[in-house]
């Protein structure tokens, strides 16, 4: 992980840290927000049930067939797999600490996600549903793996890159990944939408924070020298 000094920065470090700290902030009460709904059955669960019947109603074939490989190609295991041949590229690059900074977001955001189900226990969808799993449905651990990945790989290419345009296209091709990987568990009935949103929400608050240990670390090794 290199230092703010090593690669010219659209935003100061102080901007960073607002701005990640931000996210941190408004992901964790979108977080909050949604899992109080789910466990009240406030309005949002009917919301939730309507738009899963209409998506069922609404399916096209060749559009099924895309959303299926989509959410094959971002499972636990495939994910895991990208991780490690990502963590491969940064050992040969000697990027130690970018390393341990995607095995804590994308194992330990895993681990979170798997006790928030184990909390609220929500039942799958049900209906005309294309994916038929045992596990608990909030939040969604295709989506939180999806964000804790994305996140890190578009986080280390814009500390690579100086260009504004190059950071803004790296975040939103980022943005865009999770999201059709959300929007393909909501399709194939895997998920609520209320479920990938909790699931990105919590998951970008723990990026935020892998991310701004893994900054701190190497702030401090650098300023021992």
């Amino acid at each position: 992980m290199r230092l703010p000094e090593e690669r010219p920065h659209s935003l100061s470090p102080r901007g960073l840290a607002i701005a990640g700290w931000t996210a941190f902030v408004l992901a964790g009460l979108t977080f909050i927000a949604l899992a109080w709904n789910v466990a009240a059955h406030a309005p949002v669960v009917e919301l939730d049930a309507w738009v899963m019947d209409w998506m069922q109603r609404h399916r096209v074939d060749a559009l099924t067939g895309a959303m299926v490989a989509v959410t094959h190609a971002n499972s636990l295991a495939a994910i895991g797999a990208w991780s490690a041949a990502f963590a491969l590229v940064l050992w040969r690059m000697r990027e130690r600490y970018w390393i341990l900074t995607l095995v804590a977001a994308v194992a330990g955001g895993m681990v979170l996600n798997g006790v928030l189900k184990l909390a609220y226990e929500r039942a799958r969808p049900g209906g005309d549903v294309l994916v038929h799993l045992s596990t608990f449905s909030f939040p969604s651990g295709h989506t939180a793996a999806a964000t804790t990945f994305y996140g890190v790989l578009a986080a280390f290419l814009v500390s690579r890159y100086g260009e504004p345009w190059k950071r803004t296209a790296f975040v939103l091709a980022a943005v865009l990944a999770v999201a059709t990987v959300a929007f393909s568990r909501i399709y194939l009935g895997a998920h609520y939408p209320s479920d990938v949103v909790a699931a990105a929400s919590s998951a970008t608050a723990w990026l935020v924070v892998c991310l701004a240990t893994g900054h701190a670390l190497v702030r401090r090794r650098m300023a021992r020298r």
